[in-house]
């Protein structure tokens, strides 16, 4: 049986996650969206979500592992929050490594996790002080 509404989608999963609780094996209602995403032939739920409401795929997802530059400092971690602003992208990632964001020498910002705001081609629109976007995100697996 193929999906065809999130309902159906969202059913499944409660369904799911109560055979495996009856059996012994308990997982949360996310993992649960998960794996009815995988079974049905896509990497995650926000791409099930995406199909199934009819919504324009995004070109990042949470879990996505990604690189780039904050504050031109160069990066590689994962998204850990995703949200939809407009035409545009609310980011939390966490960093695989800490940067520092500020490059004075007497003084140091170490972070281990960035926010900011992308577009659909991971640029933010704010910019530093020489014009380049302070956040660049891009994946580090492309998606067909």
């Amino acid at each position: 049986m193929t999906l065809q509404t999130l309902a159906e989608a969202k059913a499944q999963a409660k369904s799911l996650r109560q055979a495996l609780v009856a059996k012994g094996t308990q997982i949360s209602h996310a993992q649960s969206l998960e794996l009815i995403a995988q079974q049905n032939g896509v990497r995650d739920w926000n791409t099930l979500y995406a199909r199934l409401s009819g919504a324009e795929p995004t070109p990042f997802n949470i879990h996505d592992e990604v690189r780039g530059q904050y504050l031109g400092q160069n990066f590689s971690g994962r998204i850990v929050a995703i949200s939809k602003v407009g035409k545009s992208y609310r980011l939390s990632i966490q960093l695989d490594q800490p940067i520092d964001t500020v490059q004075f020498a007497s003084f140091s910002n170490m972070r281990r996790r960035i926010r900011g705001v992308i577009d659909q081609e991971g640029r933010s629109p704010q910019k530093t002080s020489d014009g380049t976007p302070q956040l660049i995100v891009e994946p580090l697996v492309r998606r067909r």
